[in-house]
């Protein structure tokens, strides 16, 4: 039989451990996303990865937001996040820090996300964009390099809460699953 375990039982953290948790070194920045359930979707998953911080840009919602709850589902309240107005000063930011940023978007010299490896030494931030527009070209110029995710069908798109939840998984997956799951 296979039983399906009660949320009681699944030993999660509480809102006070996750925040003196150890944290994956994963910043994700949102460039003027539309959707505030989007952004909310964001925060469930960098909650479910330990991810460093959130920051939030433009035109995209922020907390409290009836919308964001919806799906966050309380991840606004584990994760650490901040507004900046401007994207480009969030890569800049992010930079001065030794933090390498890495626009999620299909441009000419984008590395498929498959192939690449990450220094595990290094912070890195992932700039994820507008529902229609995707990560402005301002800020693709200002980052540090591109990562595309292969698509073999008739779109040449993910919804960005899918796209986020497919990269945010692989770099865990690759660098730090073996880490947090001993801790």
């Amino acid at each position: 039989m296979n039983t399906k375990i009660p949320n009681s039982e699944l030993h999660r953290l509480s809102v006070r451990e996750f925040k003196s948790s150890e944290k994956t070194p994963i910043y994700i920045i949102l460039d003027n996303i539309r959707s505030a359930q989007n952004v909310g979707s964001v925060f469930r998953t960098m909650d479910a990865f330990r991810c460093k911080e959130l920051i939030i840009c433009g035109i995209s919602a922020t907390p409290p937001h009836r919308e964001i709850n919806k799906t966050a589902l309380g991840a606004s309240e584990s994760v650490d996040w901040r507004y900046e107005e401007d994207t480009v000063d969030a890569v800049s930011k992010l930079q001065n820090k030794g933090v390498e940023v890495l626009a999620v978007e299909q441009t000419d010299k984008s590395h498929m996300l498959n192939d690449f490896t990450l220094d595990q030494n290094r912070s890195i931030a992932l700039v994820f964009g507008n529902e229609i527009k995707g990560v402005s070209q301002k800020v693709i110029d200002h980052c540090d390099g591109s990562l595309e995710i292969p698509q073999f069908g008739s779109k040449h798109s993910l919804n960005i809460s899918v796209c986020a939840g497919i990269v945010i998984w692989d770099f865990f997956a690759k660098n730090f699953l073996n880490r947090m799951a001993e801790s």
